[in-house]
């Protein structure tokens, strides 16, 4: 198949998933407009909006397979899918959260939560009634995700946060360090609870021995090479979901302290080996770690086992590639009998 996805960079996820494409034998091609700090380059090409927009009629005439990402296409008002629909191309559309959280929905299941990143709720439905009107599939990164999808679309899939394994050797956290160190990289303070999360790790500087190190403002690469040092990572404790971040630091072999609801802890047929936290609980499940050497390394060595069945690249793309192959049929077949009559 001949995959290109597009508009938006999602936490490396494009180029991600591609690597895995090509590996199993496809052509696959992203294309991204935002450029961040994180710098993630692999398997896409950096584009403005307007050279995006400007080759679309080339790639709907070269791909097969059109795989959106975060509410977006290519272009603003939606008219490359209305294009798609007439060349009987199949499209699909990946949400990752911020782009469609409700906070009316949210809230309903999480008094932590914080939506002001998201687009006024109106906006949101508006947006999803266009998408929809043509794509009939949606993808989510997780159950938390998934309500405020699945109004929309004929099909929602859970697909997991995909990770390149063979970039992340395990660095398990030594049971005797004595003065352990703990990292938090917060990309958006607010919404990931770093300001109580430092008011509890100053409150511990009372208790124990530890080292304390803020990740911000870098380049992927260069943050996870010091995450290879850490003993203990914390993520989140608003959310109620677990990310990239907790994904990356569990594939290091780090016992990761991110909020995760209750509920959707049950929706996995494993449950992820994360130690939840919120912000009422945060004191106690950080303390335990600080307590423990051996329990971090036995979460850390538990976190690895857990990415390389559930996040590992090759497995997400062996999920989505059954999904493009049924589309794709379908719309030959209907192609076929239309020529045919």
């Amino acid at each position: 198949m001949k995959i290109i996805q597009g508009p938006l960079e999602i936490a490396g996820q494009m180029g991600i998933l591609n690597d895995a494409f090509k590996k199993e034998g496809h052509q696959a091609m992203g294309y991204n407009y935002y450029h961040t700090s994180l710098g993630y380059k692999d398997n896409i090409l950096p584009a403005d909006g307007n050279e995006i927009t400007r080759i679309t009629g080339d790639a709907i005439n070269h791909f097969e397979i059109f795989h959106y990402h975060y509410a977006l296409t290519f272009f603003n008002d939606f008219r490359d899918l209305e294009l798609l629909a007439e060349a009987g191309k199949p499209a699909f559309m990946h949400h990752w959260g911020s782009d469609v959280r409700k906070g009316s929905i949210a809230k309903l299941f999480n008094p932590y939560v914080n939506t002001a990143d998201s687009p006024p709720e109106e906006e949101i439905h508006q947006k999803m009634m266009k998408i929809s009107k043509y794509i009939p599939v949606g993808f989510v990164q997780d159950y938390e995700v998934l309500p405020y999808v699945s109004p929309y679309y004929k099909e929602v899939h859970v697909i997991p946060i995909a990770i390149n394994l063979e970039k992340f050797e395990p660095v398990y956290p030594n049971p005797s360090e004595n003065t352990p160190l703990i990292i938090h990289a917060p990309t958006q303070p607010e919404f990931k609870g770093t300001a109580r999360i430092e008011e509890v790790i100053e409150k511990l500087k009372k208790e124990f021995s530890f080292r304390y190190q803020r990740i911000e403002k870098m380049s992927n690469e260069k943050a996870t090479a010091l995450y290879r040092n850490a003993d203990i990572i914390i993520d989140q404790i608003f959310c109620g979901s677990y990310g990239l971040f907790s994904v990356e630091a569990m594939a290091l072999g780090k016992p990761v302290i991110c909020y995760v609801r209750d509920d959707l802890m049950c929706q996995y047929n494993t449950k992820p080996p994360i130690c939840t936290a919120n912000p009422d609980t945060i004191y106690d499940v950080l303390k335990e770690l600080l307590s423990s050497g051996e329990l971090r390394r036995k979460k850390g060595m538990d976190g690895r086992k857990f990415v390389e069945s559930y996040h590992d690249n090759r497995i997400v793309a062996k999920q989505l590639l059954p999904i493009y192959e049924r589309f794709l049929t379908s719309k030959r077949n209907t192609k076929v009998t239309t020529s045919s009559s």
